[in-house]
């Protein structure tokens, strides 16, 4: 009977045993072929790790944990944006120790051979920025923008910037065009106004902040929102999304339970700048103010040279997207852009479905095909005309158009949470096909947020897009950059270009390497002469639409 007892307790010790290594066989195997299943690109990709019962951590932004390979993908990304750094403020601040545009001065530095400049060369400016007080600075972190222009001609280039931290710029642009070409320099920030805006995104990442409306039966309460919500001890409700691990919180209503919200919308404003902080951001004095030249501001452009097949380009500069001629915006290199009158947008559209995710800005686009397609019906959903989402066909010609914005941080008006879609999310549910194109534009919603969550959501994004591309490689996606804009104290503390650029230049390290296109519109509202507007005006909505239709309908000349 021992010994029986005893094989009896044996088996089933062996079986155990065999047990856990079957079942550490199964998980690995699932793993394994989990991770060989990912594509094979130039990125990481970020996949969501968020539980159903992932505990809200209480401190004051939420960020779930990343791998190793994210955290130093996130770690280069942050490295590769990183901002000159500003001497030590003094508190309060003094405006006289601050860059000056009236007091700091560009020069056009002579041309290689003769100094004259042909078609295909480059010009160089050297700027040299000074403060109030006429005293040359000595430190670099000055937001400049520089542009080549000829209202003649209607052409536009942007310049490419050199900060050599040392109170000098150089501003390096291609010479796309014969004739006259004047430099245009602008002070966006100066050094001192940037290291308040990135401590405000570190320090206030909720002065904008958003409520939602909870109600059952004849109890309704209004609670406040947001990505980064203030500890308090008042209990919070997670909405996390659990498959893309988009964070979302919102204080719990004292007699309503989590479940019972229906609505989102925008809940207000806290400005709490320092003493006197406010003097760095003044239109007209220090804020998007143009810089003069010390000599003219006008250089001659030759034709090209017999020969010259290129453009050339100094060590450590890149050649620009494209440019403005005539008013039409050309590439350089890649997709060569064609102009589209209705019909043609309608042939080029036949047969299509396009699906538009985003901010407002991509809702122009939308707004654009149905005001310039005379087949495009929009059905009445009878959503909000600034929130949507927005549904045209064209019957005869089977083209469907849709718009929806994104996600959570969005500032539009009143949304029903039901209506409140993550862009990850969307593209997910997408079958794709050669006969689907997806425009994706997210920027301006998330300029006041810790640069670490709009990489978060790139990466979902960006998972998303990888995994269309491989069940529907025929797929034609197309990702709209940020844009330069108008810019009052609220503007600049809300969504200044100085955020629209970091996001700018993340979105771009995201997508590099994937079979996505991008429509540059960062370079394209810069080079325009037309003003800086959130909202881009008619000329620049119609090149960008044609960039756009240029991507679908691919030009096919000798």
């Amino acid at each position: 009977m021992k010994a029986t007892s005893w094989t009896r307790k044996g088996f089933l010790a062996i079986f155990l045993f065999l047990t856990v290594l079957a079942s550490i066989f199964v998980l690995r195997h699932i793993e394994v072929k989990r991770l060989h299943y990912q594509p094979q690109v130039n990125a990481t990709i970020i996949m969501p790790r968020v539980s159903p019962h992932h505990i809200v951590n209480r401190s004051f932004c939420t960020f779930q944990p990343l791998s190793p390979q994210d955290a130093l993908e996130e770690r280069l990304i942050l490295d590769s944006i990183a901002w000159p750094a500003t001497p030590v403020l003094p508190s309060p601040i003094s405006l006289e120790q601050t860059t000056d545009p009236a007091h700091s001065t560009f020069t056009i530095l002579p041309g290689r051979k003769g100094g004259q400049w042909h078609v295909g060369d480059q010009l160089e400016v050297m700027i040299q920025t000074f403060d109030f007080q006429g005293r040359p600075k000595k430190s670099g972190g000055d937001f400049i923008l520089a542009t080549l222009q000829s209202r003649k001609l209607e052409a536009g280039v942007a310049g490419q910037l050199v900060d050599h931290q040392n109170g000098s710029y150089s501003a390096v642009f291609s010479l796309l065009w014969e004739g006259d070409a004047q430099v245009e320099v602008t002070l966006v920030h100066p050094s001192e106004a940037v290291t308040v805006l990135d401590r405000l995104n570190r320090e206030q990442p909720d002065r904008i902040y958003f409520k939602s409306l909870y109600r059952s039966g004849s109890v309704s309460e209004t609670t406040i929102c947001n990505v980064c919500l203030r500890p308090t001890q008042q209990p919070v409700c997670n909405y996390t999304d659990l498959h893309v691990g988009e964070p979302w919180f919102c204080y719990k209503p004292k007699k309503l339970s989590c479940d019972t919200r229906i609505n989102h919308f925008k809940g207000g404003f806290k400005q709490n700048l320092k003493v006197k902080e406010e003097k760095l951001f003044q239109s007209g004095v220090n804020m998007k103010v143009s810089i003069q030249a010390t000599g003219s501001s006008i250089a001659t452009v030759l034709s090209k040279k017999e020969g010259q097949l290129k453009l050339k380009t100094s060590s450590g500069t890149s050649v620009p997207s494209g440019y403005y001629y005539q008013g039409v915006w050309w590439t350089l290199g890649g997709t060569t852009i064609s102009q589209f009158n209705r019909s043609a947008i309608t042939q080029c559209l036949k047969g299509k479905v396009v699906h538009m995710y985003g901010d407002s800005t991509i809702r122009q686009w939308f707004e654009f095909l149905n005001a310039a397609l005379p087949g495009l019906k929009e059905f009445d959903l009878h959503s909000r005309r600034q929130v949507g989402p927005f549904m045209s066909l064209d019957y005869e010609n089977n083209i469907l158009v849709t718009y929806r914005c994104h996600g959570p941080p969005i500032r539009f008006g009143l949304i029903p949470t039901r209506e409140l879609r993550y862009i990850a999310n969307e593209i997910d549910d997408l079958i794709g096909g050669p006969n689907t194109v997806v425009v994706v534009g997210i920027w301006s919603h998330l300029g006041t947020y810790p640069i670490e969550i709009y990489i978060r959501r790139l990466q979902s994004i960006r998972r998303a897009v990888v995994q269309l591309l491989d069940r529907a490689p025929g797929t034609l996606v197309i990702i709209r950059t940020a844009n330069v804009k108008a810019l009052t104290l609220y503007e600049t503390i809300t969504n200044s270009d100085w955020y629209s650029l970091q996001r700018d230049k993340v979105l771009r390290a995201m997508f590099k390497g994937l079979k996505v296109h991008l429509i540059d519109a960062w370079e394209m509202t810069l080079a325009h002469h037309l003003p800086h507007n959130l909202h881009p005006l008619p000329p620049i909505i119609k090149n960008m639409i044609d960039h756009l239709l240029s991507y679908i309908c691919p030009h096919k000349g000798g």
